[in-house]
């Protein structure tokens, strides 16, 4: 099957333009100035913190600022449409508002700043950040295509504010259906709420805490991945949001760290990486010069991960058991139905291909028998 149909390809190279021209006007990032209600953050592990988190310890006087936000408004207007003609990625529109986002993730208060008062030039505002490092940051994301969300330190994911950085996969919105179809799911067969919940390659732990929100006070999470990096930012997430009790946070390669729950599973749960080994140089620059290649690359056809995840799910599903993967597309998702119902014929059924927000064939689910 030919699956050089790129939807995925199309999907990231365009997720920091989708994200703040559509998702962000409901969902901003989250700010010191924001209304969404988060837990403060725990100090027993240490990623580097999200800067709407960070103490204000820095100060300036608004006309430095000022200085400081008319070269960041200039550096981003000379980008105008190139970056978009060149590979997808923001134009000036977009980069405009991140800069206003950044002042405030990094002014305790923003408002003299962003409503220009030039009567108050001499007033001292306190930041999260140095000056200096807010021209080095906002260089980097200019110059060197630094994702916003590196820059400030965290991504908004439906009412989550989760911490990443360099190293953890930067979850995208389309993933968040993941967590409904696993709500519609346990609706339908509220044994399944009891159950042990599996979120293989969790990355920031986005899909898992987002399932074990939902269980409440039933059933339990282990969320697995194999970049030590991805695990310490996942388990800081998951303190974050004081469900450290719930959710299981463990290093290790897909079904590795499970072999004591083989039939036992009642969920699993995967945004693997599937995107083609020959397109990864493709991606918009934010994806391909600074996500981590562990988290996209799916080897030759993008397909390595996802065909082991599917026979490691008929081994590791309870009867009944629930399994929904994300996929590059509707070729990828045709493969793997095709697959399961021709190698796994005997363990699922009520196989399905459900569309993303943009109408694509995104994710596979089905039911072990």
């Amino acid at each position: 099957m030919n699956l050089s149909s790129l939807a995925r390809l199309s999907s990231l190279s365009t997720v920091f333009a989708s994200r703040t021209l559509n998702r962000s006007i409901a969902f901003k990032p989250i700010s010191c100035s924001s209304s969404v209600s988060v837990p403060h953050a725990p100090t027993s592990l240490n990623p580097n913190l999200p800067l709407f988190l960070r103490p204000p310890t820095f100060t300036a006087t608004l006309s430095d600022l000022q200085k400081w936000q008319n070269w960041a408004k200039t550096l981003a207007s000379s980008i105008g449409s190139s970056f978009t003609d060149s590979d997808n990625g923001p134009d000036s529109e977009i980069l405009h508002r991140e800069l206003n986002w950044l002042i405030e993730d990094a002014l305790q208060n923003p408002k003299p700043l962003l409503t220009r008062n030039d009567s108050e030039h001499d007033i001292v505002l306190q930041l999260r950040a140095d000056l200096g490092d807010l021209y080095t940051l906002w260089k980097q994301r200019i110059e060197k295509r630094r994702p916003f969300q590196y820059i400030v330190g965290c991504e908004h994911w439906r009412d989550l504010v989760l911490s990443v950085e360099e190293g953890v996969l930067i979850p995208r919105p389309e993933t968040e259906l993941m967590i409904d179809l696993v709500d519609d799911t346990i609706k339908q067969n509220v044994e399944l709420k009891e159950g042990l919940w599996v979120d293989l390659g969790t990355g920031s732990g986005a899909i898992a805490i987002g399932i074990g929100r939902i269980l409440g006070d039933s059933g339990r999470v282990i969320a697995i991945d194999l970049s030590p990096i991805a695990v310490q930012v996942a388990s800081f997430n998951v303190n974050r949001y004081n469900l450290q009790d719930k959710i299981s946070v463990k290093q290790g390669s897909w079904f590795d760290p499970l072999i004591e729950f083989e039939g036992r599973v009642a969920g699993f749960v995967s945004n693997p990486p599937y995107i083609p080994s020959r397109h990864i140089n493709g991606l918009q620059a934010e994806v391909g010069r600074h996500e981590p290649i562990l988290a996209l690359d799916g080897g030759e056809d993008g397909m390595s991960d996802l065909l082991h995840l599917c026979n490691g799910a008929a081994l590791m599903l309870k009867p009944g058991g629930f399994f929904a993967f994300e996929t590059n597309g509707e070729d990828q998702c045709l493969f793997l139905v095709d697959h399961m119902e021709t190698i796994h014929h005997d363990s699922f059924h009520n196989l399905k291909i459900i569309p993303d927000f943009a109408g694509i064939q995104r994710f596979v689910t089905g039911i072990r028998i």
